[in-house]
């Protein structure tokens, strides 16, 4: 049985002021992608790149783009819905795309300015 290798990524990269991180999935702390509905699967995505900002120093109210991919169109009421819990007004500048993902429902990167 072969060992599972890491993807060739980081899980962010810091540029001056500016914070680029890899997309997140909705994956538990076991791995696994949770199960749920796309709000469920949202708020996880969400959890996991709030993560991923804080070991780079930034927080989810630093964040000025977004690009948020889903597998299905019939997804953005519940994506729009926790994202609007998340993110406040003004809301970071978004791009969305319906792609197939290699798990999930939805993945989510964001560029945030510590500046």
């Amino acid at each position: 049985m072969t060992t599972p290798t890491r993807p060739p990524l980081s899980r962010f990269r810091r540029a001056g002021d500016l914070v680029f991180t890899s997309g997140q999935l909705p994956r538990g702390a076991d791995g696994a992608i949770v199960s749920g509905d796309i709000t469920v699967q949202t708020r996880q995505a969400l959890a996991n790149l709030e993560v991923v900002l804080a070991e780079a120093g930034a927080r989810l109210d630093q964040v000025v783009k977004v690009t948020a991919w889903l597998t299905d169109a019939a997804h953005m009421a519940g994506f729009n819905a926790v994202y609007r819990e998340v993110f406040g007004d003004p809301f970071p500048a978004r791009s969305t795309v319906i792609s197939g993902l290699v798990a999930g429902d939805v993945e989510i990167e964001a560029v945030a300015c510590l500046a």
